[in-house]
């Protein structure tokens, strides 16, 4: 999993899910058992909501190698319980299948091997009844042993469960964004959600927002509320002064930058990225189409809808992300201006998954100059940075340990989550990593430029 990457879609939520961060934020060891119950509740049946209306054959869809099927990531986040907390944990539980150790494990290899990821479309069994039936049996053991494990050990027990709930909303992201790959291929355009609606207004003016130089505090901080362990040590950092873009950059200016020659100059692209673009023919975002009446189209996960010029630009690689900044007389900030801006400015957030919308939404063009809009939800924002260790980091031991740290190399960092994100579950430390060709997920651009 690449961040989550999950990295979550949903069509009909469950209000309760992550309205707030999980536990409200509590340390591992003073969770209330009946908090973290709900917590658990909620977050498992706004999985199960997002597959209620998909058909077997929607759920065993399988698009790319990258991408999973919705029965999959099902089967996936209950082996995650069961294999890190119920197997460990609990002595009444009984495995159901060993086989499906191997069909559901993702990428740990201290559990055993895993059957391949590009081929999981071909699992047809176990069928999704079979499926439901395994998460049921799993969350009605989990829900016992919240309530009734003993007190010792309960610390260690509450942050792998929380762990677990934070892992499963990252697979609820990835549903969407992998069903949405998958349903672009039909010609049918099939709907998942509502079509979104088009901006009623121009978007925001984009202005630049200041800051000085200083020396930043970046990371997560020992304060007990959940982080991944790629969020640690927090440690300090020299930012210099920098400049950052109020708003993503809109559909409307990519295709200037397309209008342009963009795609067709190499002196605007890395050299893997005009490689890439090479091989791959890429001329637009992903999901766009030029249609016959000349206008722009795009798919979303609520069918074929006309280009918005107002909205953010969303689904380009880093290498496009790079070539418009370099096109435009500015770069992509780095993970550290990004927090710094993330923690010091006024923002306004969304659109995320709650909002059942799975599409960017333009900035109002009514707010005050000094805001940083859509900071938080809205599209994936690409940074200059490599996915790195920071100072001092230590993957935990154990399988567990295998979560972020071994995808440390040759992919780059965004920050912020998406229109697919669970609200609640991304914060200024989050750190999402993906490959620089990688398209499928929400994401998008965001400017940054020195003084």
């Amino acid at each position: 999993m690449s961040s989550l990457r999950h990295p979550g879609e949903r069509d009909q939520h469950s209000a309760a899910v992550a309205a707030a961060p999980l536990c409200n934020g509590l340390t591992a060891d003073v969770i209330d058992r009946t908090l973290l119950a709900d917590d658990f509740r909620a977050v498992r049946q706004t999985t199960e909501s997002l597959a209620a209306n998909l058909s077997p054959e929607d759920q065993n869809l399988q698009s790319m190698p990258e991408t999973s099927p919705v029965k999959w990531h099902r089967a996936h986040t209950t082996w995650f319980f069961e294999t890190f907390v119920l197997k460990p944990h609990d002595r009444n539980w009984r495995e159901i299948d060993p086989i499906w150790n191997y069909l559901f494990n993702s990428y740990y290899n201290g559990v055993g091997e895993q059957y391949p990821r590009p081929q999981r479309g071909l699992i047809s069994r176990p069928d999704v009844a079979e499926i439901a039936d395994y998460r049921c049996r799993v969350d009605e053991a989990m829900l016992e042993l919240i309530e009734h494990s003993a007190e010792a050990g309960w610390q260690e027990l509450a942050a792998i469960i929380r762990l677990g709930l934070n892992h499963e909303q990252q697979h609820q992201e990835l549903i969407a964004t992998d069903l949405k790959h998958g349903f672009s291929r039909n010609p049918l355009h099939p709907a998942w959600t509502e079509c979104p609606s088009t901006a009623p207004a121009g978007a925001a003016p984009l202005d630049w927002l200041g800051f000085d130089e200083r020396i930043a505090e970046i990371g997560a901080a020992d304060d007990g509320r959940f982080c991944f362990d790629n969020e640690t040590p927090r440690h300090r950092q020299l930012v210099e002064a920098f400049e950052l873009a109020s708003r993503p950059v809109t559909c409307g200016e990519y295709l200037a930058f397309m209008e342009d020659g963009g795609y067709d100059e190499p002196d605007l692209w890395l050299s893997d990225g005009w490689a890439w673009l090479q091989e791959s023919g890429t001329r637009t975002p992903l999901y766009w189409r030029n249609g016959e009446d000349g206008q722009w189209w795009l798919y979303t996960l609520g069918g074929l809808r006309r280009v918005d010029p107002h909205e953010p630009v969303v689904h380009v690689s880093f290498y496009e992300a790079c070539a418009y900044a370099q096109w435009s007389g500015a770069r992509l900030p780095t993970e550290a201006e990004w927090e710094l801006a993330a923690t010091s400015a006024n923002h306004l957030d969304g659109p995320f998954a709650d909002d059942r919308r799975y599409h960017p939404s333009a900035a109002d063009p009514d707010l005050p100059n000094d805001t940083l809009t859509g900071l938080f939800g809205n599209v994936w924002e690409w940074t200059a940075s490599s996915y790195a260790p920071y100072p001092g980091f230590e993957a935990h031991p154990g399988a567990v340990g295998e979560y972020n740290g071994k995808f440390m190399a040759n992919q780059m960092v965004l920050r912020g989550g998406s229109c697919a994100t669970p609200a609640g579950h991304v914060r200024a430390t989050y750190r999402n990593f993906f490959y620089p060709p990688d398209r499928w997920q929400f994401s998008g651009i965001r400017l940054a430029r020195r003084p």
